[in-house]
């Protein structure tokens, strides 16, 4: 099977690329950059020019919640676009309260960007949860309580609802996962468990990939 996987950084997928041999790999790599644009745009264009039949999205992300453990592998079955939209004195409107998209105009369901789940639900086990995509990474308690209680989201990105949004316009199978390196709080990065995220994900991305040399979705 056809088999990408996509990252914002090489970094976050270091361990992974280190195993891919270039001669006979298991998966095309694609390095996006970082943020919703670069994702959008460097995915778009690749699926121009090749097919797959799974696309897997690996990096890090925060958690607004301490339900999830710093280095836990986390499958985003849901994502949301946390800071497209205006803000109205002291209110955030986002696009569909501002009437300049409708709840269910589709790629969209009740708001979110969900992954239909039929291809890749039986197979990848981990807990599901609700991301919110962000052009600015959330690091003062205003912000996040306001994103808290507007989304009442659970991992924090800047790549993941422009991924599920590619991948639905193109019709394609695809999974969002992220490990968890740093609780949403007020910007310390002392407290940050990056490299203990970064073994995990790739760990469970190793693993993963190889359970599916002989699968046929």
């Amino acid at each position: 099977m056809n088999v990408l996987i996509v990252a914002a950084t090489e970094f976050e997928i270091g361990p992974w690329l280190n195993r891919n041999n270039s001669h006979n790999p298991l998966a095309d790599v694609l390095i996006t950059g970082v943020g919703m644009t670069a994702t959008a745009f460097t995915l778009t264009k690749n699926l121009q020019n090749r097919k797959y039949d799974l696309i897997i999205q690996a990096g890090v992300g925060g958690s607004y919640t301490e339900d999830l453990g710093l280095g836990d592998v986390v499958f985003v079955s849901s994502d949301q676009f946390g800071d497209a939209g205006a803000e109205d004195h002291d209110k955030y409107l986002d696009l569909f309260e501002m009437g300049l998209l409708t709840e269910n105009q589709f790629p969209f369901s009740a708001k979110k960007l969900i992954n239909p789940l039929e291809v890749v639900s039986n197979r990848i086990v981990l807990p599901q949860v609700s991301g919110l995509t962000v052009n600015t990474v959330s690091g003062n308690e205003r912000t996040i309580e306001l994103r808290k209680e507007k989304y009442g989201c659970q991992v924090e990105s800047m790549e993941g609802a422009a991924f599920h949004y590619v991948c639905l316009q193109e019709k394609v199978a695809f999974a969002q996962i992220r490990a968890i390196s740093n609780y949403v709080t007020p910007r310390d990065k002392s407290q940050w468990k990056m490299k203990d995220a970064i073994v995990n994900l790739n760990e469970w991305l190793i693993i993963f990939i190889e359970s599916l040399r002989f699968v046929n979705f």
